[in-house]
């Protein structure tokens, strides 16, 4: 009988060792066994082999082990191979980044994916005078787990908003963003002017994130859900706030945002800020997505906030202009009463999978 110690093997003689035991191509450590490598021609030329026998199998790029049944594959090493949009590491993991419409393809392997899609951002409202409310973010959506399979899979970029013309102009919605079966919503359009106003009152748009309201009018309503949580697995409709409305003073509601509702505008002041945004680590840094655009005002001084994620702040009265949203954020831009509205940021998607 043999006995296996940490560093020795005693039985009719005792081997010792410092560091390693190499029996053929079976290396025995303190802290590993190697097996060795074989091929599918070298695996089947085994006489009467044993049951329990492992390998890795060259030919199959597989663990193998043998049973009653014959050989069965333990665990297969498969990684994705794929092309499409700009291509980095972080780590373990292979990103591609697209700003501009392209494909992803997957070249070979198949699994788990992460996946974050980022719709274009809408314009702010242009009060001409009166007051436009900020643009509602691009709707998030994100799962880590998304299926693929060797084959295309096409990206849509959504491109932001324009902003609200003048003569009371409404915010122009952002564009969907797209990956394969996957669609973010554009956001919705900042409103302009009040109720039983000339020019009438044209309320904030409907969109991923809801537009804020014009001054005292409708905000727009957001079609993702409502809440939202930074590196989340995201719901079907993905993460959107509706627009912030106003008191019927001299202020404008916020954009929506992915993370919370636009701030409410109040009399006399300030116009409501852009709703926040969300953090994802999906490229290797932390980065805020999706806050919408700030409401304009009335008063001297410095222009809504927008939200964390692109938002692009508000003007104020009478002339200052709206920013626009953050290019490849999907923030909403900022609404204005003089000058120009802000137009939406684009959006972005994210490919992230493991490359060991």
């Amino acid at each position: 009988m043999a006995i296996v110690n940490f560093n020795s093997i005693s039985g009719v003689s005792t081997i010792s060792a410092t560091s390693s035991i190499t029996v053929g191509d079976t290396v025995i450590k303190n802290t590993s066994i190697s097996i060795g490598t074989t091929d599918t021609t070298g695996r089947n030329a085994g006489v009467g082999t044993a049951a329990g026998t492992l390998i890795y199998n060259t030919t199959n790029d597989e663990f193998q082990g043998y049973g009653p049944n014959g050989w069965i594959t333990i665990k297969k090493a498969v990684l994705i191979a794929a092309t499409g949009g700009t291509t980095s590491t972080n780590g373990t993991e292979t990103v591609h980044t697209f700003t501009s419409p392209g494909t992803f393809s997957v070249s070979s392997g198949s699994g788990n994916i992460k996946v974050l899609v980022v719709a274009g951002g809408a314009g702010g409202g242009n009060g001409n005078g009166q007051w436009g409310g900020g643009g509602g973010a691009g709707a998030i959506r994100y799962g880590e787990s998304f299926g693929v399979t060797p084959g295309p899979y096409t990206v849509t970029v959504g491109a932001g908003g324009a902003g609200g013309p003048g003569s009371g102009g409404v915010g122009g919605n952002g564009s969907n963003s797209v990956f394969g079966p996957l669609t973010a919503t554009g956001g919705g359009g900042g409103g302009t002017n009040r109720p039983g106003y000339s020019p009438p009152e044209r309320p904030g748009q409907a969109g991923g994130c809801g537009g804020g309201s014009g001054e005292g009018g409708t905000a727009g309503t957001g079609s993702g859900d409502p809440g939202g949580s930074s590196d989340a697995e995201s719901p079907v409709n993905g993460w959107g706030n509706d627009g912030g409305s106003n008191d019927a003073g001299n202020a404008t509601g916020g954009g929506g945002g992915a993370g919370s509702p636009g701030g409410q505008g109040t009399t006399p002041q300030p116009g409501g800020l852009g709703g926040n945004g969300l953090s994802f680590n999906i490229s290797g840094t932390a980065v805020t997505y999706a806050g919408g655009g700030g409401g304009s005002w009335w008063n001297s001084g410095t222009g809504t906030n927008g939200g964390p994620g692109g938002g692009g702040p508000g003007g104020q009265f009478p002339s200052e202009s709206g920013d626009n949203g953050t290019a490849n954020t999907g923030g909403g831009g900022g609404g204005c009463s003089g000058g120009n509205a802000g137009a939406g940021g684009s959006g972005i998607v994210i490919v992230s999978y493991p490359n060991t």
